[in-house]
């Protein structure tokens, strides 16, 4: 066999109850499914029961289409949240940016070197001055740029832009302006952002400085999905690095900005793997 065989992901929530996992995987072992990955978690404190399976399409006796209607009485009898998807699925992704580059270069870079399975990208910014270095991509570079005044129209045209090119995955690349709920709720849970973890203690234009003011010991780097509260949303991926009272400003900020990159880039390949699930306002990530 050449290649990687082609998996199914079931992704479910639902109350914490006797018999799930028996059930879902009679259920794919009675269609012929061999599962390759099965990974679960119980929140104890909430009650609420997550799973993520992953299975063999070879020998699988229920095409695509069939599948719903043959698993939808499991998920009624469990009160299920659930969705499935093929690992042969390309998805569409948008890369939202704006003046500071480091995070796109590195997402087109990992796309360009196969690592991220994803259709070409999209790419667009409220400033043109990263046209040309996309361009040396092959990609389209959609300039929309964004005043007070022009805000409804200019997300409008965005928002028809997602939707002509049927974007699955929304990422914010060091995008700097605050999409409005109509975007927000339209993409929910498919829209990705990176910030530095100093929030909410260093806020503002100037985190590095202040944080270098203060002789702080790590900064870090958080990626998580967008909701409507400002860099609130459910967090898929972090990490840190030290600092000393060796490094400069200008030292901190490119460490930070290298950790910016492999977290996006960690947090991207974890969605896109569908290992992340999201309740209420927090995340169960199968690593």
């Amino acid at each position: 066999m050449h290649g990687n065989p082609v998996t199914a992901i079931l992704l479910l929530i639902c109350a914490d109850q006797k018999g799930l996992v028996a059930a879902v995987s009679d259920f794919i072992f009675r269609h012929g499914g061999n599962v390759i990955h099965a990974d679960q978690h119980t929140d104890r404190e909430e009650g609420v029961f997550l799973q993520r399976v992953e299975f063999e399409l070879d020998g699988f006796a229920l095409d695509r289409d069939r599948f719903a209607p043959a698993f939808e009485p499991i998920a009624q009898r469990f009160a299920m949240r659930w969705s499935v998807h093929y690992s042969d699925r390309r998805v569409a992704m948008a890369i939202l940016v704006s003046r500071y580059g480091h995070c796109m270069y590195d997402l087109l870079a990992r796309w360009r070197m196969g690592e991220l399975p994803v259709q070409r990208p999209v790419v667009i910014s409220n400033h043109d001055d990263l046209k040309t270095a996309v361009s040396d991509f092959g990609i389209a570079y959609h300039h929309v740029p964004i005043t007070d005044a022009t805000r409804g129209d200019q997300e409008q045209k965005i928002l028809d832009l997602l939707e002509r090119e049927r974007v699955d995955v929304v990422v914010l690349a060091r995008y700097m302006q605050i999409l409005t709920d109509r975007i927000v709720d339209r993409y929910a849970n498919r829209i990705v952002n990176i910030h530095h973890s100093f929030l909410p203690a260093f806020a503002g234009g100037r985190p590095y400085h202040q944080a270098h003011e203060r002789g702080v010991k790590v900064i870090g780097a958080t990626a998580h999905y967008v909701t409507s509260q400002l860099d609130q949303g459910p967090i898929i991926e972090q990490d840190v690095v030290r600092v000393s009272h060796r490094d400069t400003v200008e030292d901190m900020i490119h460490k930070g900005r290298d950790l910016e990159k492999v977290v996006l880039a960690r947090a991207v390949h974890l969605h896109l793997e569908k290992r992340v699930l999201v309740y209420g306002n927090k995340t169960v990530v199968f690593d």
